[in-house]
């Protein structure tokens, strides 16, 4: 009956005077969680329930979601996704407001919904429906973690799960620069559709460096956030390096001992030639000494 009855609404809707009204900004339902549809209408007149036609369908594929018709739902043209999720309350038509309720949403249910009502005259009025799921508190790892060294490649992953939609990531340094040219973003959805998200950072090691990753849910506005910081106990000292400095060391000490021995040496040649010229020249005046004492005596 229902199926019969939309041809015709939709045939005489372009001549309705019914003003209907759906939330304009979207409307975001907890992936898991129940939702309500608004849909209000105003009537000239008033008007008894039974005179009251109201359904919600999917914009695009046209799947009714819930209908109602002379004071009872009508639910045989209902889309299987939609069977036993729906409601309708009836205590809010006093004030010409239909609240639909509709259970247990996830990432399928997205899209735009379509209330038509039907009293006097006709009206409807599309709303756009989003699913959010929250992230888990994201975590940073360092990979590799030890024998880093100044200059090395370093990846830094961030990682958070069991949410929805795509979060926005943002890495920045120590110093707020934003770093998140160089990144590399994936996700895999699970069977609930939500996603895990994984963040790769690289960058030139420095020591003493400060890296934070933060994901923002845009629908719900969520963040959160991890950093790591990379200090001088993760960083080990290269092993050339230190193999090139034992060598310079040890040559260094050679060439000191040796250069000591050769001043030593020469200290002590100098010493012993000073010496043989002292006793040379002593011999040489006692000479000189022994021959005027001859001369004086002839």
């Amino acid at each position: 009956m229902l199926s019969l009855l939309l041809p015709a609404m939709l045939a005489v809707q372009a001549m309705a005077l019914m003003e209907v009204y759906v939330p304009e900004m979207p409307v975001v339902a907890l992936h898991g969680g129940d939702v309500t549809l608004n849909c209000s209408f105003s009537v000239a007149t008033p008007f008894n329930l039974s005179d009251l036609t109201v359904f919600w369908r999917l914009t695009d594929t046209k799947r009714s979601v819930h209908g109602y018709r002379e004071g009872h739902d009508q639910l045989v043209d209902q889309a299987e996704s939609f069977a036993n999720r729906t409601s309708l309350f009836p205590a809010s038509w006093a004030w010409a407001t239909l609240r639909s309720c509709l259970a247990g949403w996830w990432w399928l249910d997205e899209g735009s919904y379509t209330c038509f009502v039907r009293v006097q005259d006709y009206g409807s009025a599309a709303l756009l429906l989003q699913v959010a799921a929250s992230y888990s508190k994201p975590v940073v790892t360092l990979e590799p973690e030890s024998n880093l060294r100044p200059g090395d490649a370093v990846a830094l992953t961030c990682v958070a799960y069991g949410g929805y939609p795509q979060a926005d990531v943002i890495w920045q340094d120590g110093g707020g620069r934003n770093l998140t040219d160089n990144i590399t973003t994936s996700l895999v959805a699970n069977e609930k559709g939500l996603f895990s998200m994984t963040s790769v950072l690289t960058v030139v090691l420095e020591p003493n460096s400060t890296y934070s990753c933060r994901l923002i849910n845009p629908l719900l506005g969520e963040e959160g956030y991890a950093s790591v910081t990379i200090t001088g106990q993760n960083i080990a000292f290269p092993p050339v390096a230190l193999w090139v400095t034992i060598g310079l060391a040890v040559c260094l000490l050679v060439l000191l001992i040796a250069l000591a021995a050769v001043c030593r040496r020469k200290i002590k040649e100098s010493c012993e030639e000073a010496r043989r010229e002292a006793e040379e020249a002593k011999m040489l005046e006692e000479e000189e000494s022994k021959t005027a004492m001859t001369l004086l005596k002839s």
